[in-house]
C-alpha cells in the first residue's frame, strides 16, 4: 500500500498551532498515514512559497490553517492538480468556511475531515487584471472580488487591527467610504453580451453570498453552481446605505428558513443593489481603482476579466 501524508500550510499569526498539531497526530495514527509535513506562511507572499513547497512533496491532502487570504493562495496553487484542500478556519471573516456551513471553532472536526476522504467540489474564479500601464496579472479567488468600498477595506485595514478587533476593525474604512460616497464609472459585459455603462459605489463579483454577521449580500450565489454573481452597490446618500444594510440583514435572516427563502424570491428589488449572473465578467474603469480578492488588496486595476472554473477545488467535508 502506497504511503500517504498530509501537508499543513498555516498562518503563524492566526493559528493556535498546538491544538492543530494534536488533532493531526490523532488522525495520523487512526488512519495509518505517514508523518504530516508543516509549512509556515510568510507575510511577503501570503503563503505562496509555502503552498508550492507543500505541493512539491505530493501530499494526499493540503490542510489550510488560516483565513480566507491563506486559503485563496493555497487554492490558487493547488487547484490545477486536483489535490483536496481542508479548511481549519482561523481568520477574521472565514467566509468560505461560513458559506460551506463548516463549524468555525471545531478544529478537531476540521482536521478529521481532512483524513476522511470525503470532498465537495466548489467553484474557483480567476481574475485577469490589467493596470494603467498595461501590465497584466492573473490570480484566483474563492469568495469575492471587490472594487470600491470592499477594496478600500482590504487596503486600509491592518492585519494587526483585524487580529485584535475582528470585524470591528472595518468600521473606520466603512465610515470613511460612506461619508465620501465616491462613485466608480465603469463599463461591463456579462458572458460577452452588450456593453453597459453604470456608476456604482462598489462592485463585487462573488462565488459566495454570505458576509460576516450572517449578512446575505448575494442571495443567488452558490459555491458549486458554476456561475459568478455580480452585485453593484448604488446607494443615494447615507439613507441609501441604511436601506442596503437593512436589506442585507433581513436577507441573512430569511435565508435560514424555507418560508424566508420563498419570500426572498418574491421580494421587491432594491434599486441600490443591481445584480447580474454569468460565467464571465468583463469590466473597464474610466479611472483605475483598487481591487481586493478574498480580503487581500491587489493594487489598482484599469480593467479585469473574471471567469469561473466550475467544480475545480475539492474541499474536504465530514464523512
Amino acid at each position: 500500500m502506497q504511503s500517504r501524508h498530509a501537508a499543513v500550510v498555516y498562518n503563524p499569526v492566526k493559528v493556535s498551532l498546538d491544538r492543530v498539531r494534536r488533532a493531526v497526530q490523532v488522525q495520523e495514527r487512526r488512519h495509518g498515514w505517514d508523518e504530516t509535513r508543516w509549512y509556515e506562511t510568510s507575510p511577503e507572499d501570503s503563503g505562496l512559497r509555502a503552498a508550492q513547497a507543500a505541493l512539491a512533496e505530493d501530499p494526499a491532502v493540503v490542510i489550510v490553517a488560516g483565513g480566507d487570504g491563506t486559503v485563496r493562495t493555497v487554492a490558487e496553487v493547488v487547484y490545477p492538480t486536483g489535490t483536496p484542500v481542508a479548511l481549519v478556519p482561523a481568520g477574521t471573516g472565514n467566509l468560505l468556511a461560513r458559506n460551506l456551513g463548516l463549524t468555525l471553532s471545531d478544529v478537531e472536526g476540521s482536521v478529521a475531515a481532512a483524513f476522511s476522504g470525503a470532498t465537495r467540489a466548489v467553484n474557483i474564479a480567476v481574475a485577469e487584471v490589467e493596470d494603467e500601464t498595461g501590465e497584466r496579472r492573473t490570480h484566483a479567488f474563492l469568495v469575492m472580488a471587490g472594487i470600491g468600498l470592499d477594496a478600500e477595506m482590504a487596503e486600509h485595514t491592518s492585519a494587526v487591527a483585524k487580529q485584535r478587533l475582528g470585524w470591528l476593525a472595518y468600521v473606520t474604512p466603512i465610515a470613511r467610504s460612506v461619508i465620501a460616497n465616491r462613485l466608480i464609472h465603469l463599463h461591463y459585459r456579462v458572458d460577452g453580451g452588450h456593453s453597459r455603462s453604470v456608476r456604482a459605489h462598489t462592485v463585487i463579483v462573488g462565488n459566495c453570498g454570505t458576509l460576516t454577521g450572517n449578512m446575505l449580500l448575494i442571495p443567488a450565489a452558490k459555491v458549486d453552481d458554476g456561475l459568478l454573481d455580480v452585485v453593484m452597490l448604488r446607494p443615494k446618500g447615507r439613507f441609501g446605505w441604511a436601506r442596503i444594510g437593512t436589506r442585507l440583514t433581513i436577507q441573512g435572516v430569511a435565508h435560514r428558513s424555507r418560508l424566508g427563502r420563498r419570500w426572498l424570491q418574491s421580494a421587491p428589488e432594491l434599486q441600490a443593489l443591481a445584480y447580474a449572473q454569468g460565467r464571465q465578467f468583463d469590466v473597464r474603469f474610466e479611472t483605475p481603482h483598487g481591487i481586493e480578492l478574498d480580503g487581500d488588496s491587489f493594487g489598482v486595476v484599469a480593467r479585469a476579466r473574471i471567469t469561473v472554473r466550475p467544480a475545480a477545488v475539492r474541499v474536504c467535508i465530514a464523512a
